[in-house]
Formats: C-alpha cells, structure tokens, sequence
C-alpha cells in the first residue's frame, strides 16, 4: 500500500497560486494608476480571491515537478509574439492608409476560416490575436468549434486570408498547446 502524498504547508495552501496573485495585484494598480494604501490592500484582496478561484494549484509529479498544462516550445512562443506585433503595428498603418482614402475602396466581408486547433486554449488565442490586429475581427465560432468566423476590413481574396491566418497564428499555436 503506498503512502497518501503530502499534504501542502498552511501557507501553501492558503496561497496556492503566488504568482497568479502577484500578477493580478500589479494589473489592479496599474489599472487604477495609483499606489494609495486603501487600492494596495484592495488589489490584494482581489488577486487573493481571484487566485483561489481558479481552481486547484497543478499537480505535484511524482518526481516533484509540476503538471501544468502551456507551451513546450519557447522559442515557438517568441516568435509568434514578434510576428503578432509586427502585423498589429503594420495592419495599424495599413487600416489608416484605407480609412483615410477613399471608402468605397474598401471591400469588407466575412469569412469563415476552418480550425484545425481544437483545444479552447488554443481557440481563444487565436480569435485573440485576430480581433487584436487591426483590420479584422473574430465574429463568431461555430457550434462544432471546426470554424471561426473573421470579418476583415478589406478582403480581396478570402482564400489568402484564411491562408494567412492558418500560417501565421494557427500553425504556430498548434504547436504550442496542441
């Protein structure tokens, strides 16, 4: 009969998750702009309750470790986050050019755009990024999560957009979290 694992230490499991508060903490007093004691212990407060909502801290291995589920490849994740902020900094530019022409060189439509990602994580950040760049938007994910549907601002050709979206943010995400 093996032994029941340990159990966490009181300040463990009073705060399972430090970093998480840390994180929350920080966003609260940047949000607000403001250091006043009566926002530190509020954001504090928040980021404890926060934290302790989102479910239990990951699993001890037996080895120690930690499960946790995220990417495997970092070097995956810097350079998506690179192609994302170039395309969002150019797709600005690009928008502001049409805006200001003339509007009915615009060609706006909607596409639906098929997933081969199939994990929500992966889903949510990929209609993340597309409603982040400038110039399209995620609308809607089918009631089978096969398909997203994209708006984008100027669509010549849909079938480059799809391709481009694949290529760009899919591909890499499917390789991080799939």
């Amino acid at each position: 009969m093996s032994a029941a694992p340990p159990r966490p230490g009181l300040l463990r499991r009073l705060l399972p998750r430090p970093w998480t508060v840390l994180w929350l903490w920080a966003a609260w007093l940047l949000l607000n702009q403001t250091l006043a004691p009566g926002h530190l212990l509020l954001g504090l407060a928040l980021g404890l309750v926060l934290a302790r909502l989102g479910g239990p801290p990951p699993l001890a291995l037996q080895d120690g470790g930690r499960s946790r589920p995220g990417w495997r490849r970092p070097g995956i994740a810097l350079r998506l986050a690179w192609v994302v902020l170039h395309d969002i900094v150019v797709a600005n530019l690009q928008v502001a050019r049409r805006i200001l022409g003339r509007p009915d060189a615009l060609d706006p439509r909607f596409v639906w755009v098929p997933l081969d990602v199939r994990r929500p994580r992966s889903i949510s950040l990929l209609a993340g990024i597309v409603t982040m760049t400038p110039g399209t938007l995620s609308a809607e994910l089918s009631d089978d999560h096969r398909h997203l549907l994209v708006h984008g601002l100027d669509v010549d050709d849909p079938e480059a957009l799809v391709a481009e979206i694949k290529s760009r943010y899919e591909t890499p995400i499917r390789e991080l979290f799939e």
